[in-house]
């Protein structure tokens, strides 16, 4: 420990450690956010000139924070765009539950990335209020049973994703019932049928 912060130390690498010391360079690198740049790679070729040239960690530290963390400025500007991307977030009809919510999170972890606090009140608000209108019962029923403001992200997505179930269940009945009860006469119009009606 030195000046309050933990000090990782390395691990060795030798011929006969190959898959224990990748999975701790793999920890330690994802903790301090530069695994990426390892799996991925650097895109541009100048700032991999600026990191080769450098001759301490701190430096190379340094560059790679500069280049992709940016300065407060441009942490603003991109704060500004997450924030109405945020705000213009829509569940779209065709969309499940799980998708419109990695759609928010992601959104959410990009604001907090760039010094957003953003709280689970916050995000359960903007969920309620943008879902696809065959939530609206479900939305008005969770407002009126539970306390928002003690609701979990978790929680709100499971209930969301358990009425998601039985609509999904119930569609296939309604369908069923609904051809059971309807044919279309000579004009193409729907015309009740007599059949299961007990007539």
């Amino acid at each position: 420990m030195a000046n309050g912060m933990f000090q990782w130390k390395m691990p060795k690498f030798t011929k006969d450690n190959y898959e224990n010391w990748c999975i701790r360079m793999k920890a330690i690198l994802g903790a301090n956010d530069v695994w990426e740049i390892v799996e991925k790679g650097l895109e541009d070729d100048s700032i991999l000139q600026k990191v080769a040239s450098a001759t301490t960690s701190k430096k190379v530290w340094d560059t790679l924070k500069s280049s992709f963390s940016g300065d407060a400025k441009v942490k603003r500007v991109r704060l500004q765009t997450f924030r109405g991307e945020f705000e213009a977030l829509r569940m779209k009809e065709s969309e499940s539950i799980s998708d419109y919510f990695s759609r928010v999170l992601t959104v959410v972890n990009q604001m907090k990335s760039n010094g957003e606090e953003v709280s689970d009140v916050r995000v359960i608000e903007k969920v309620l209020r943008s879902l696809d209108s065959k939530f609206d019962y479900k939305f008005v029923a969770i407002e009126e049973a539970k306390d928002i403001d003690e609701m979990t992200i978790d929680e709100l997505m499971g209930s969301l994703q358990a009425h998601e179930e039985k609509m999904l269940k119930k569609e296939p009945i309604e369908q069923a019932l609904q051809s059971k009860l309807s044919f279309k006469d000579n004009d193409g119009r729907y015309m009740r049928s007599q059949r299961g009606l007990g007539q």
